[in-house]
């Protein structure tokens, strides 16, 4: 039986970087699920406000890197009465193990949603032993 889960607000975390800015903005940890199935990793990021000419997956040494930023302007002048959202840039990364196909990795941003499915490699994969 499934467990119930209640919708609730969620607070964003910020992300804190050892790194120094050149330019003064927040960032931020977004909110991500992953689910397997026999072929392949799913992970599902929140990054609402992002457009996909300022998203920017990479790999670099087996770390999977999100970057992702949103046009502020849009929000200048802005006076809001009440918020639960907070304005700012999103960062994320995954160390990737060698059970990933990593030339396999595809990429999709829909509605504010980043989907990434990471195929497993062949040997990761389960499969069936025939008895003989």
């Amino acid at each position: 039986m499934a467990r119930s889960q209640s919708l609730e607000v969620q607070e964003k975390k910020e992300l804190v970087s050892k790194e120094e800015k050149t330019a003064p903005s927040r960032y931020f940890v977004p909110a991500a699920d992953i689910y397997e199935t026999d072929d392949a990793l799913t992970v599902i990021l929140e990054v609402p406000g992002v457009e996909k000419d300022k998203l920017n997956v990479r790999l670099e040494n087996d770390v999977l890197k999100i970057d992702a930023q949103i046009d502020v302007a849009k929000y200048a002048g802005h006076d809001p009465v009440y918020t639960e959202y907070n304005i700012g840039h999103f960062q994320r990364a995954f160390s990737l193990s060698n059970k990933v196909d990593q030339g396999g990795i595809k990429a999709e941003l829909n509605d504010g949603v980043l989907s990434l499915t990471l195929p497993k490699s062949k040997e990761a994969r389960s499969r069936t032993i025939p008895l003989s």
